[in-house]
C-alpha cells in the first residue's frame, strides 16, 4: 500500500488519480476532509503531519510513502519524528517532494533551508528513498483567477522574464513512477517545463484557452511586494522577487528528468491553462 500526504493539493489530488489508475492501494492523508473527487477504492484518513503519531493509522499495512507537506514548505514539522513513524510501521520507502531552492536559493530559510533540513532527514532515515525537487509550478497561477474571473487582467512584475514552470500533473507522474519502480531508488530527480515561459505569455496562454483576450498589467517590484506581504512573510517575497527577476542559471536550465522518467516531454504552461481553465471563467 502506498500512502500520500498532503493528498488535497495540487500533485497530491493528481498522484492519486494516477496511483489508482495502477490498481495501487492508495491511502490519501490529509488534514481536512476528503476530496470529493477521490478515486473510488481509495482510502482517506485526517491526519496532521505537525502531530506524526496521527499518522499511525495511515501507515497501517502501508510500505511506501510519498512525503510532501501540502504547500507549507515544511514549516513547523519534525521529518525525523514522522519519518520514525513511518519505518516502525513497516514503510521501506519513501518520495519526498522537495524544492528546486534546495540548491538554487540556499541561503533562503524559506526556499532552501527548510527543504534541506527534511531531505537530510530522509536520506539518514534508513528508508530507501528518492527526492523531487521542482520549480516553480504552472499552478501558481491560480494567484490570478479572481483577476481573470473580474477583470480578464493579470497583474504581475518582471512581464518578460521567464522561467520553465512545471505542471502538477507531471510532478505527481514522475512521482507515481518513483513509487512504484525501485531502479529510483537514491536518485534526485530535478522538474521543471518544456521551455521557459513569461508572465505576459502566461496571461496570453489563458486567454487562449477562454476563447477572449487577458490583458497583461505589469507590476513594479515595489507594487509586487506590497501585494505580496498580504500573504506571504517578507523572507518569503524577498526570494519570490528575486526568482521572478533574476532567475539563477540553475533555475532557468531545462532538466532532462522529466522525460527521462516519463519517455515523454513535460507538458508546457498553454496544457496545464487549457486543462484548467475552468478555474478562470
Amino acid at each position: 500500500m502506498i500512502v500520500v500526504t498532503g493528498a488535497t493539493g495540487n500533485v497530491g489530488r493528481s498522484l492519486v488519480r494516477a496511483l489508482a489508475e495502477t490498481a495501487e492501494r492508495v491511502t490519501a492523508v490529509s488534514r481536512g476532509m476528503a476530496p470529493v473527487d477521490l478515486p473510488g477504492g481509495t482510502r482517506h484518513l485526517r491526519a496532521d503531519l505537525a502531530a506524526p503519531e496521527t499518522l499511525r493509522p495511515a501507515f497501517d499495512g502501508a510500505e511506501v510513502l510519498f512525503l510532501h507537506d501540502g504547500g507549507a514548505g515544511g514549516h513547523g514539522l519534525d521529518p525525523r519524528a514522522i519519518l520514525d513513524v513511518a519505518r516502525g510501521a513497516g514503510v521501506r520507502r519513501v518520495v519526498l517532494l522537495s524544492s528546486q531552492g534546495v540548491v538554487t536559493r540556499p541561503e533562503s530559510p524559506s526556499h532552501g533551508g527548510v527543504m534541506r533540513a527534511i531531505e537530510e532527514a530522509v536520506r539518514e532515515s534508513g528508508l530507501t528513498w528518492t527526492i523531487l525537487r521542482p520549480g516553480a509550478f504552472a499552478s501558481n497561477a491560480y494567484a490570478w483567477v479572481e483577476s481573470v474571473r473580474a477583470e480578464r487582467t493579470v497583474a504581475a512584475p518582471f512581464g518578460d522574464v521567464g522561467i520553465p514552470v512545471i505542471d502538477p500533473a507531471d510532478i505527481a507522474e514522475v512521482a507515481a513512477v518513483a513509487l512504484r519502480k525501485d531502479e529510483h531508488a537514491g536518485q534526485v530527480h530535478e522538474l521543471n517545463g518544456p521551455a521557459a515561459v513569461t508572465p505576459r505569455q502566461q496571461a496570453e496562454a489563458i486567454g487562449a484557452a477562454l476563447g477572449e483576450p487577458v490583458r497583461f498589467v505589469e507590476l513594479t517590484p515595489a507594487e509586487a511586494r506590497a501585494r505580496m506581504s498580504a500573504f506571504m512573510p517578507g523572507p518569503v517575497v524577498e526570494t519570490t522577487l528575486a526568482i521572478l527577476g533574476e532567475p539563477k542559471a540553475a533555475e532557468l536550465r531545462l532538466s532532462p528528468d522529466v522525460e527521462r522518467v516519463l519517455g515523454r516531454a513535460p507538458r508546457p504552461f498553454a496544457e496545464w491553462a487549457r486543462r484548467n481553465v475552468e478555474a478562470f471563467r
